[in-house]
């Protein structure tokens, strides 16, 4: 099979799971649309191993078509379908967590679902298995949960249909959840990923063998199901990984045994996708799950989502995918959003990916989402109770700017001009009250933000829009948002901290009226840092050389920098007395002497860099 044939598919199998364990509720489950279940059996499997406090364990929640197997137990062992992200040493580390994944409630590889035996009848349930919601999955995981004697997670972790569980994990059972990790996924599905859905059912109901369902001893619908994955597929690129895949060779398929149509390569990948999963999967399973995710609804209006969420006592993880239109970035920042309202501790990251929707089970973009996993993870309160009075904390272990676990930092961000220390992070943070919760717009790396915890600060946030720079900040266990400035501070409510920080970005703004509006409304104070272009050894060099200055002083050429003003000391107390902007105080630097420039010494020519604290 060609590379351009592969897929997240492309590893599972039919083969019998040799790491299986099983767990027989004989006890009738009440499911949420009424129906019940005289018994419930869930398959799972476990790697690692439970700590005596058992405050290690990490469950992961599958997607649609997963299952208990999630990744290698040995070399003999067939893979799984996330050993990117789970085994020794990786960013879900089995040496160190101890990790569940049992298979869903109405799947067919060991739980209980449609191809049971419906003791009533002594048939397989078929089209008789009752409706299924994602919280009957959730409550059967909880079943398991109890029966593993695990009284607190120390995380759950899903991606898709697994996501919208991690969601439910850390509202229904806020107590139980010390982390919860989101990875594309939604509040609810949109109408467009409803419709491929509502026409994949259509596909296997309307196959002449679907039988109502009861077709086990006639073979199935295994055309409805194949298009119903055919469909299904296409939702899981994008165009871009389309266009790599299938462009080079459009007009020529893999030759394959199909009746399916096979004129383009596309067709042949899809049929290709299609005849491999009806050899694994059920399809009144295929009908049962994606009706639970459709059903799935944890609040379509901000009032009823940030009430749902303001149930949770986690810290989250939430990430999505630039190219995923099957669940749209945006879903994932209404989430976000919601938790943000909800005063809840979270680091969002949009990853640009070309993958689409399948990026999350993809090695393309794992150097950055599973990164953040990892650090994620590593920087959890294990057997620490997170206070509600504490929501925005990083409760981290130590892990200085200077160095430490994660290695140091240097004491620059990606937005700053300048290339030498970063004395104005010292000055500005004599400048911030103690105790202050602390919100850093533009944080790069965090440095700030590390800096200020070592003073004892718990309530910190950075807001950033470089990937690495975030995974350096969790690293650190710091909780960032990836977010555009140029975009507003949409999600932070009116004085959601004491202290709001603009370092050295300012003269990369485009609308810079509005960013400072947003900023003072977000924060109680403002402290505004920028590079002081009416310094004197910046004139000589404009006047005497006639060229846009740069060398030690500024770290970009003119065609290459991401500075979009040029603004003095002068024009920003200009613009401040224009928009009734009060400056409680303003402190000069001249960063490359390393010290501060006295106000009678003329701050706007001696001063490279100035530091203003304002206010409404």
């Amino acid at each position: 099979m060609t590379t351009s044939f592969e897929s997240s598919d492309a590893i599972r199998t039919t083969r019998p799971l040799r790491y299986a364990q099983n767990v027989e509720f004989e006890r009738t489950l009440q499911l949420e649309h009424g129906g019940t279940l005289p018994r419930v059996h869930v398959c799972y499997e476990t790697y690692g191993t439970l700590t005596a406090a058992k405050d290690n364990a990490v469950l992961i929640c599958h997607a649609l078509s997963g299952d208990s197997h999630v990744a290698r137990h040995d070399p003999e062992d067939d893979p799984g379908w996330w050993d990117l992200l789970v085994g020794p040493g990786k960013p879900i580390d089995t040496d160190r967590f101890f990790v569940i994944c049992p298979n869903n409630l109405g799947s067919c590889r060991g739980t209980s679902g449609p191809s049971d035996l419906n003791t009533t009848t002594g048939q397989p349930y078929g089209g008789d298995f009752p409706l299924i919601t994602t919280g009957d999955i959730v409550e059967v995981q909880r079943m398991l949960i109890d029966h593993l004697g695990i009284d607190k997670l120390l995380a759950v972790i899903g991606g898709s249909m697994g996501g919208q569980q991690v969601l439910l994990w850390g509202t229904r059972f806020p107590d139980r959840v010390a982390g919860a990790v989101a990875i594309a996924t939604s509040a609810g599905l949109t109408n467009q990923a409803l419709a491929f859905d509502i026409v994949g059912r259509n596909a296997i109901l309307r196959d002449p063998k679907f039988a109502n369902g009861q077709y086990y001893q006639n073979g199935g619908p295994s055309v409805g199901l194949a298009v119903a994955r055919m469909l299904a597929h296409i939702t899981y690129l994008s165009p871009q990984s389309m266009a790599q895949k299938f462009e080079p060779d459009r007009l020529q398929p893999r030759e394959l045994q199909t009746n399916f149509e096979n004129k383009f390569s596309v067709g042949s990948y899809l049929a290709y996708q299609g005849h491999r999963f009806v050899e694994r999967f059920d399809a009144n399973s295929y009908i049962s799950l994606t009706m639970a995710m459709d059903l799935f609804d944890l609040g379509r209006e901000p009032e009823i989502l940030e009430r749902n969420l303001g149930q949770s006592r986690c810290r989250w993880l939430v990430m999505s995918f630039s190219t995923d239109w099957l669940f749209p970035p945006f879903q994932s920042e209404q989430i976000v959003h919601a938790l943000l309202r909800s005063h809840r501790p979270v680091t969002y990251a949009m990853i640009e990916s070309t993958c689409g929707h399948d990026a999350f089970l993809l090695k393309d973009d794992v150097d950055r989402y599973g990164e953040l996993i990892r650090y994620f993870l590593r920087h959890l309160p294990e057997g620490v109770e997170p206070k509600p009075e504490d929501a925005l904390s990083t409760p981290a272990e130590h892990d200085a700017a200077r160095g430490g676990r994660g290695g140091g930092l240097a004491p620059t961000a990606p937005t700053s001009i300048f290339h030498n220390a970063r004395l104005d992070y010292l000055t500005m943070t004599s400048l911030i009250p103690p105790d202050s919760s602390v919100l850093d717009l533009g944080c790069g790396q965090g440095a700030l933000l590390s800096l200020l915890r070592e003073r004892g600060h718990r309530r910190l946030m950075g807001v950033e829009l470089d990937e690495q720079a975030i995974v350096h900040c969790a690293r650190q266990g710091l909780d960032v948002i990836r977010a555009d400035l140029n975009q507003g501070m949409v999600g932070f409510g009116d004085n959601f901290f004491d202290v709001v920080v603009l370092s050295q970005t300012l003269q990369t703004v485009r609308d810079v009226p509005r960013l400072l509006t947003d900023m003072l409304r977000v924060g109680r104070l403002g402290i505004v840092s920028f590079p002081n272009f009416a310094f004197g050894p910046l004139r000589r060099h404009l006047m005497e050389q006639g060229r846009a200055p740069r060398a030690k002083l500024l770290g970009h050429q003119w065609y290459n920098s991401p500075n979009i003003r040029f603004l003095s000391i002068a024009d920003f107390q200009d613009y401040c007395r224009e928009y009734s902007i009060r400056i409680h105080r303003m402190v000069a630097l001249d960063t490359e002497r390393g010290m501060e420039v006295a106000a009678e010494n003329d701050p706007n020519l001696n001063a490279d860099t100035a530091i203003f604290v304002v206010s409404r």
